[in-house]
């Protein structure tokens, strides 16, 4: 468990996924893959947490910034007329994604607190004619949408980027209505990881050191009102999804005296599904 200030956390995350949002720096959050371009990058990113090439030819090609650790809306399965909530929306790609699937009587709210994502999501939306879908800026832990309004919730691998995990499963639970549900795709650790790792700002924003113990990370949830947990998917972190740490990760395992198995295996990555009681 990092002992940083949380604010300080955020601050280096906003800062670094604004960067993100820009192109001063590639889409590796949440670790790379081997790529010769960007564009490839982006897409054996997006390949190998689970889109399909169809869903990627689909959105606007700049919503894709080759971050997330699964692909939660083909699971999520949203409906025509429903109100769909993506946490932590980035560039917008499962936004897109929802949008022709909730159709002209449904809509899609993207909720992000780094104004470089919000405003390039915002200019995709626009340039490409997306009318039902709005980004939103704000903080997960309050989040800018009404009580009981969301029919489905959606996110990936963005929780884990938050200090305060259990105040982001009240709001989840406060904002969808009485039965609804959500899909997540999100880092959890097995085992505790070591302190080297788990105090590193760049480990928080790589998506590893804010990850909790799987089982404190769903007694929050639980503790929040939500249930009927299903894990739809649950892989190695590192061994699959990060092919290629972010270079400021492996540089700190160096410095640490470790190497990647000081986190392999601990570090899951999960897609699960959980409902609000009706």
């Amino acid at each position: 468990m990092s002992t940083r200030n949380p604010e300080t956390i955020v601050a280096h995350v906003r800062e670094r996924y604004g960067k993100i949002a820009t192109g001063e720096q590639s889409g590796c959050g949440c670790g790379c893959q081997a790529a010769e371009t960007l564009e490839a990058l982006e897409k054996g990113v997006s390949r190998g947490i689970g889109y399909a090439d169809a869903e990627l030819a689909a959105i606007p090609e700049e919503a894709n910034l080759g971050l997330g650790c699964g692909a939660p809306i083909a699971a999520l399965a949203p409906r025509a007329g429903e109100t769909v909530l993506d946490l932590g929306s980035g560039g917008g790609m499962d936004v897109f994604l929802a949008a022709p699937q909730v159709g002209p009587s449904g809509r899609v709210l993207g909720v992000d607190m780094t104004p470089e994502m919000i405003a390039r999501a915002r200019a995709a939306g626009e340039k490409h004619g997306f009318s039902n879908v709005e980004f939103r800026q704000g903080r997960l832990e309050a989040l800018p949408v009404a009580d009981a309004t969301v029919d489905a919730v959606t996110s990936n691998c963005v929780i884990n980027l938050v200090p305060d995990k259990a105040a982001v499963f009240r709001e989840v639970a406060r904002v969808l209505k009485p039965g609804g549900r959500l899909v997540v795709s999100d880092v959890v650790l097995d085992r505790a990881l070591p302190p080297a790792i788990a105090d590193d700002l760049y480990a928080w924003a790589g998506c590893v050191a804010g990850a909790m113990l799987r089982d404190d990370y769903f007694a929050a949830l639980a503790a929040a009102g939500l249930g009927e947990v299903e894990i739809l998917r649950d892989i190695d972190f590192v061994t699959t999804i990060a092919e290629k740490l972010p270079a400021e990760i492996e540089e700190l395992l160096a410095r640490a005296g470790v190497g990647r198995e000081a986190i392999a295996g601990a570090v899951r990555a999960l897609t699960y599904r959980a409902r609000r009681p009706a």
